[in-house]
């Protein structure tokens, strides 16, 4: 698991890349609507700034609530990879919803040209 630092800078470069890829395609395809492309930079926008408040997460327990400090230190990691399991998965979940839009919104001469290049 990487640091909260680093983990909120990936976040916000993987959804930064998005974006730039659905304004480099709408800028390619002139025909692409832009509602729907301002719609889909709104999603990416709330993707981003929900994962990112998401990151950082705490134990709601106390040393003292456990017999030594070897079982709160093993709770305690066991919360936080099931926390940082949930985050990555709602965040890919989140990725893979979004690209599933941009490609219904991209226009039909532009998925044919893709099918003519393979």
């Amino acid at each position: 698991m990487t640091n909260k630092r680093q983990l909120k800078k990936n976040i916000r470069y993987v959804c930064g890349d998005i974006a730039a890829e659905l304004l480099v395609a709408r800028a390619m395809y002139p025909e692409f609507d832009d509602v729907r492309v301002n719609k889909i930079i709104n999603d990416i926008a709330d993707l981003q700034e929900t994962s990112v408040q998401r990151v950082t997460f705490s134990f709601d327990k106390l040393p003292r609530d456990f017999e030594n400090m070897g079982a709160y230190n093993k709770a305690r990691s066991e919360y936080n990879r099931k926390a940082y399991k949930k985050l990555t998965e709602d965040f890919r979940k989140g990725v893979e919803a979004i690209v599933k839009e941009m490609n219904e919104a991209l226009p039909a001469s532009a998925k044919e040209a893709n099918k003519a290049k393979k």
